[in-house]
């Protein structure tokens, strides 16, 4: 076969077996008999409390039934028709193989990043795929040029468990001085406030004068408190400080445009609170701000492009292209109304516990300063020991799914987290759980 020939012969068989994998909107179309149909009329409050709309979308779901899983914040299981997309496209990448990935696997990235960044808000100049916020978070703070000896990073209790390991790296690879702060916690009978957390963020960096990074964490995962991002960036750009954020556990569980926070570098998860598969995440970058983030191990030395700050290495081709069909399923419901939802169901239980003299929930309940997440401590119990005893019996003998937490400062928690599955049933089956256990 002639070099042309052979050509021709690869680009019309590529071409033909695209056709048959085409990612195309629309592809999700719900089963006639059982559509997510939005009542314009209802607010997100009102649809949060609405269990025909949310027993539809429930029914989108394959949920084991050993134990009421309260434990969603590890990664958001997929919907049926999402995980059906990509075990078709797992399926039809295994029989093409290379033969895609070599002629259409770049047009195709360059699809995909135009959907991603569409959802965020951001220009897809803007943002690169990866297999997570924590390989994203990683890039960005190990990437992070602009440091000098003896320059002070900030991290806080809060923060995910991998990035302050990679901030405290940054003593070794910088020559910096790496710093935690330790978030304050509510006390039984008051609630934390925004103005708590700026006066903490300002005593921080009057403490920590030579600051020229700093970490946060928009909605962090022990605890789920949400933080006055943007008004902390504004704080900290006035003195000359760069942000790095985490949007790991934010981004498809309360709505916001990423641009709207202020923050030039961000990591994110897609298969959380937006349903995509498991190894789905997103880096941004700011345009005009790459430069100060090294490209990712020498590739592509002078690049000015975000996707060379990350190496993933060969991509799950079929996670990433599972991504839109994630997309428009989120989307059929709305961010707005998932927020909503979720906060709903976590009031619920949470205004069952709160006065109960054992319990700490570690959340206020101002809707700016929470979602779905929340996390508390039973008896004043900080070991871990005493937590994993507790999250125990709570699926022993209760059959609820929790997690125990490590990280906050004050000591381990339990953390909840209802997804959208769950109903108001569930939510009290834990509250029966804690007042029983709260009279033994």
């Amino acid at each position: 076969m002639t070099g042309v020939s052979r050509r021709k012969f690869l680009n019309g068989s590529a071409a033909v077996s695209m056709a048959g994998v085409a990612i195309s909107k629309g592809a999700l179309a719900n089963p006639a008999e059982n559509p997510i149909v939005l009542n314009g009329t209802s607010s997100p409050a009102v649809l949060a409390r609405d269990e025909t709309f949310w027993q539809t979308v429930a029914s989108h779901y394959s949920v084991t039934r050993q134990v009421t899983n309260l434990e969603n914040g590890f990664w958001g299981i997929m919907a049926d028709p999402v995980l059906s997309e990509y075990q078709r496209l797992t399926s039809w990448i295994n029989k093409e193989n290379t033969l895609f990935a070599r002629f259409r696997w770049g047009e195709t990235y360059h699809s995909l990043h135009q959907s991603v960044a569409e959802f965020l808000g951001v220009s897809a100049s803007e943002v690169a795929l990866t297999r997570g916020a924590t390989e994203a978070l990683q890039s960005l703070i190990g990437g992070y040029n602009q440091l000098s000896a003896g320059d002070t990073v900030l991290y806080a209790d809060l923060d995910y468990s991998e990035m302050k390991n990679a901030m405290q790296w940054l003593e070794d690879r910088r020559g910096v001085r790496a710093v935690k702060i330790n978030f304050p916690e509510p006390a039984p009978d008051a609630q934390l406030t925004e103005n708590d957390l700026l006066e903490f963020y300002r005593r921080s960096f009057d403490a920590n004068p030579k600051t020229k990074l700093l970490l946060l964490t928009h909605l962090n995962n022990w605890t789920g408190l949400i933080i006055p991002v943007r008004k902390i960036t504004e704080m900290a750009k006035e003195r000359n400080i760069d942000v790095i954020l985490d949007a790991a556990h934010s981004v498809g569980q309360v709505d916001f445009d990423i641009s709207s926070l202020g923050c030039d570098y961000v990591g994110v998860n897609l298969h959380k609170w937006v349903g995509a598969p498991i190894g789905c995440g997103v880096i941004y970058i700011r345009e005009g701000k790459t430069g100060n983030i090294d490209t990712y191990m020498g590739k592509n030395p002078g690049s000015g492009r975000t996707i060379d700050r990350i190496d993933t290495g060969t991509a799950n081709f079929a996670a990433h292209m599972a991504i839109p069909a994630a997309l428009e399923f989120h989307n059929q419901i709305g961010t707005k109304n998932k927020e909503a939802r979720l906060r709903y169901l976590r009031d619920l239980w949470v205004s069952e516990v709160r006065n109960l003299q054992q319990v700490n929930v570690l959340t206020p309940d101002a809707p700016a300063m929470v979602a779905g997440l929340t996390s508390f401590r039973l008896d004043s119990i900080t070991s871990t020991e005493g937590n994993n005893a507790l999250m125990k019996r709570l699926v022993d003998e209760f059959g609820v799914l929790t997690t125990r937490r490590t990280g906050p400062a004050a000591g381990d928690c339990i953390r909840v987290t209802p997804s959208f599955y769950n109903t108001p049933e569930d939510m009290m089956k834990l509250v029966n759980a804690l007042k029983a256990i709260s009279r033994t």
